[in-house]
């Protein structure tokens, strides 16, 4: 988490009064302001992972329903990648901010696919709890429907993310943009409509 402070210091002296602090769909620069605005980025990320990590590394503790299940170090290790996710996140985007004329959108699009597609394949590891993975109400209902969402999941997060990664690389911003978001929506829905069918057919016995 100390890295991007580390990497904002280092960039500080040579920065140009202003600097991009907003990048549009298109990875282009729509937004500025003072040099000192690049420490920013490292205290929300640092205060987000900080936030996440504590939350999950204290699951069991905080979970309303104490699933005994729940493997703390399949979470702890989660807590982990999420902090080591925000971190590379951090540079890329302070590296974007200090080299004007790099598309952004070619760092961060594949980035963020690359993240999916990896959470994608460490999804169906994730035992039933409150506060990592798909927490719908067929899902926290009953463990076969978690045990099998997070299966089905993990093949499609895994699938389209490692497609946004590969197709970050090659598209433009602003057709990879609203492809991205799409393909969001998509690993997000397709889960949800899985689980509530598993949810229906529990239920029909």
């Amino acid at each position: 988490m100390l890295f991007p402070f580390a990497y904002a210091a280092y960039l500080f002296p040579s920065l140009p009064y202003r600097i991009p602090t907003h990048f549009n769909a298109s990875g282009e620069v729509d937004a500025w302001g003072h040099k000192s605005t690049i420490f920013l980025l490292p205290s929300i990320m640092g205060a987000t992972s900080i936030f996440v990590y504590l939350i999950l590394i204290n699951s069991k503790k905080l979970d309303p329903k104490r699933y005994e299940q729940t493997d703390d170090g399949v979470l702890k290790n989660f807590a982990l990648y999420t902090v080591l996710f925000l971190t590379v996140l951090s540079m890329v985007i302070l590296y974007a901010i200090s080299h004007v004329g790099i598309k952004i959108d070619k760092l961060l699009l594949p980035l963020l696919g690359l993240a999916f597609g990896l959470f994608g394949i460490y999804m169906p590891k994730l035992k039933q709890n409150y506060f990592a993975g798909l927490r719908l109400p067929w899902t926290l209902d009953s463990e076969p429907n978690w045990n099998a969402t997070h299966a089905f999941a993990g093949k499609v997060w895994t699938i389209g993310g490692f497609l946004q990664f590969m197709l970050g690389l090659i598209l433009d911003g602003s057709i990879m943009f609203p492809l991205f978001i799409t393909l969001v929506i998509l690993m997000v829905l397709l889960p949800s409509v899985y689980s509530y069918m598993f949810f229906k057919k529990e239920k029909a016995g």
